[in-house]
């Protein structure tokens, strides 16, 4: 579908996101011409330019938007899971995992087609990732201070839970036996799990 006519700007950027992102997700990045995007979003390759310069500035957008949004989602969590760093890291777990269900189609773009930005567009979605992954590595290393966690291996503990969270993307399917919620639930107990709480020990 197209935008209507006299649409505001972004919904026609909204729609070559939507066709790039189902596009990228069949094809990949280099297998997606700009032709391809302007057939799925019902519009010609001329029209896609007056939003975007490049396939490649479409890939940025969709990589940098779910960021944004991801970060978004866990500060979030954090904010209401309250003060002890087991609710936290839990609650940030859980919307981490609803982002990469619910989310699912940008997610898999963002865990595959890293390799395919050029040196500006990597520069803006590492520091992203950087950010993202500073709210897991906080809340670990707060406990592992406050004693609450003692696990010897922080760093490697929210890198591991990320790229758990991260992979749930490429294989949850929504006709599958587990929902979002529970799904989310299961790798919020691995998580805790992983940093070794001091309750269990």
């Amino acid at each position: 579908m197209c935008a209507a006519k006299g649409a505001p700007a972004g919904a026609g950027r909204q729609v070559i996101l939507d066709s790039a992102l189902r596009n990228m997700n069949q094809r990949g990045y280099h297998g997606t011409s700009m032709r391809d995007i302007a057939r799925d979003a019902d519009m010609t390759v001329a029209s896609i330019y007056h939003h975007f310069k490049s396939k490649q500035e479409i890939l940025q957008d969709i990589m940098t938007r779910a960021l944004h949004d991801a970060i978004a989602m866990t500060r979030g969590a954090l904010l209401r899971a309250g003060g002890a760093p087991g609710d936290q890291l839990q609650a940030v777990v859980r919307a981490w995992i609803m982002f990469h269900t619910t989310r699912q189609s940008d997610a898999l773009v963002g865990a595959t087609e890293l390799r395919s930005l050029d040196y500006e567009g990597r520069r803006l979605v590492v520091a992203l990732r950087d950010e993202q992954e500073s709210v897991f590595r906080d809340i670990i290393d707060r406990g592992v201070e406050d004693g609450a966690f003692t696990t010897a291996l922080p760093r490697d503990a929210a890198r591991a839970i990320i790229h758990m969270g991260q992979s749930v993307c490429t294989w949850w399917r929504p006709d599958g036996p587990l929902k979002p919620e529970e799904l989310a639930d299961r790798y919020a107990d691995l998580a805790l799990a992983m940093v070794q709480p001091a309750d269990n020990r």
